[in-house]
């Protein structure tokens, strides 16, 4: 296990359990995923109510409590659920989860988002594991100052080779591919999805990248997942709801349980 990074200042008053817990891995349960802690065996939860300065969400879907718990004999830290730059956060404030978890001192941070598919063979339903990114929210939570760091491999090749393999051994369809970030809280324009084909992206949503960043930063190995919940804007017609985001996502999260279960297996 790595050492753990000093509890930044901004969490000075952490709830013992959560403070004197040490996991392997930590992770973050995008919309409608919060009931994959449903297939751990769960030690106890803290809401992020409880924890001054951490902020919390107001998106349905997003429940805000961490939950500490063990999979496949690892130990595991879960955040069920996360804050969003479209909500008026600062880059710095949604990372703020991250800096928490990896005060805690995991190895591998797994992010988990819901997506719209932008690729004609990706279809909804399924999950895409992130092999890079875009940020084009034009902002960092490593701004403030010369907070240079190299971004050529965010997303850990050894754990995508990991994750690819057992996907394999599975059976299940692990599409790879790269996530788009937008600011939102509006979906995209069909023009919008158009551009974003012809940048390269797969996927497209409203998270995760700042979190990626941050993680990156601190020193911690990250593998990301999203679940693709729906077409993007402009290919079916039909209008994009939050209400099928979490649908979707709560009918996936049981694929996505077993692959995290067997990757647990091989992190012990």
């Amino acid at each position: 296990m790595s050492s753990a990074i000093p509890c930044p200042d901004e969490f000075s008053a952490v709830p013992a359990e959560l403070a004197a817990f040490r996991p392997k891995v930590a992770l973050v349960l995008g919309s409608g995923l919060g009931g994959f802690a449903e297939a751990c065996d769960r030690l106890f939860a803290v809401p992020y109510a409880k924890i001054p300065g951490l902020p919390e969400s107001g998106v349905p879907g997003h429940e805000g409590e961490f939950v500490g718990a063990e999979l496949g004999g690892v130990r595991i830290l879960l955040a069920k659920g996360r804050v969003h730059y479209y909500e008026g956060h600062t880059p710095r404030e949604v990372a703020a989860q991250v800096r928490l978890m990896a005060s805690l001192g995991p190895e591998v941070l797994v992010l988990t988002n819901a997506a719209g598919t932008l690729n004609p063979h990706f279809a909804p339903g399924g999950w895409m594991m992130l092999n890079d990114h875009l940020n084009l929210t034009a902002a960092s939570p490593l701004s403030g100052g010369p907070n240079f760091f190299d971004m050529s491999e965010v997303y850990d090749a050894r754990l995508r080779d990991l994750f690819r393999g057992l996907a394999g051994e599975s059976g299940l369809a692990l599409h790879e591919g790269v996530y788009a970030c937008v600011p939102g809280p509006q979906y995209e324009t069909p023009a919008e999805v158009r551009m974003l084909r012809m940048l390269g992206a797969d996927a497209v949503g409203m998270s995760t990248v700042f979190e990626a960043i941050q993680a990156r930063a601190l020193g911690l190995r990250v593998a990301a997942f999203s679940c693709l919940t729906n077409w993007a804007a402009g290919v079916t017609g039909q209008p994009l709801s939050h209400q099928e985001v979490m649908e979707t996502g709560r009918s996936a999260a049981a694929a996505l349980s077993v692959l995290l279960g067997k990757a647990m297996a091989k992190m012990s």
